[in-house]
């Protein structure tokens, strides 16, 4: 299912999956309005943004960020790191086999990408990601004070981004490699692949000329799982074994087939 910026606009995401067995874990729409209303209020007003604001992503808004801007820069987080801490069972897994998506938590650093929206569409563009990020209510959104272009020499400017809400129901917390490997290989849910989110997002962050070696290594590990299981798996007539090589070769292939224009998470 590709999600576009025309179904968040219409609606549509939320309207589809109050008839479906997930409505229960959405969160009500007088409460999406209220803490868009309040996360409005509080935005801030530096003299040299004219109005305008920070978007700070750090996983699917990287490589799709789906809003109207204007300028997009390299900017880092302190206070808050990247990890695999949501468990999803609706955009990249289902409820009998729940993916996982990425969430800011405490500690440490977090460099992404930050999205300058004009002042007179803020609005607008925040009811969008809303429809997108705040379904269920597994994020807060806060204000948070970034670095651009990861200069330490940068003034710090103020960004909206999403961090986990620990006391969401899908909230996963600090996972071993070996669990979040194994929620990423196969689960899939509305938006596709979990293995796919997590290849984007590194391909997203290289492009832009920054390494995550969290991410990486659950890449080769992920790699390593599919290699092992193709070598192990019964050969037919007259093929030889897949190597190692030709098996995360094949793994590679197989999540840029899946790649959608539109999705997101």
């Amino acid at each position: 299912m590709a999600i576009t910026r025309q179904d968040l606009e219409a609606d549509r995401l939320r309207t589809t999956l109050c008839s479906s067995p997930v409505a229960s874990s959405l969160l009500p729409e007088a409460d999406v309005e209220r803490s868009l209303c309040e996360t409005l209020a509080q935005r801030p007003h530096a003299p040299d943004m004219n109005g305008d604001v920070w978007l700070f992503g750090y996983g699917s808004l990287i490589w799709n960020p789906m809003v109207v801007h204007t300028e997009s820069r390299l900017a880092t987080v302190h206070g808050y790191h990247r990890g695999f801490y949501l468990y999803s069972k609706i955009n990249r897994g289902t409820w009998d086999n729940p993916g996982l998506v990425l969430g800011l938590d405490r500690g440490g650093c977090c460099t992404g990408m930050v999205f300058r929206i004009p002042s007179h569409v803020v609005e607008q563009e925040f009811r969008v990601l809303w429809r997108r990020e705040m379904m269920t209510g597994a994020y807060h959104p806060r204000w948070l004070r970034v670095r651009l272009d990861q200069s330490p020499d940068a003034p710090e400017q103020r960004a909206l981004a999403f961090v986990m809400n620990r006391q969401h129901p899908g909230y996963a917390g600090r996972l071993p490699d070996s669990h979040v490997v194994a929620c990423l290989r196969h689960a899939c849910g509305l938006y596709g692949p979990a293995r796919e989110y997590l290849h984007q997002t590194l391909l997203g962050l290289a492009t832009h000329g920054v390494d995550d070696p969290y991410l990486a290594r659950l890449w080769h590990q992920l790699q390593a799982c599919d290699a092992a299981e193709a070598a192990a798996a019964p050969c037919t007539a007259g093929t030889p074994p897949a190597t190692s090589a030709s098996a995360a070769q094949q793994a590679d292939d197989a999540v840029a087939a899946t790649i959608h224009p539109h999705e997101t998470v």
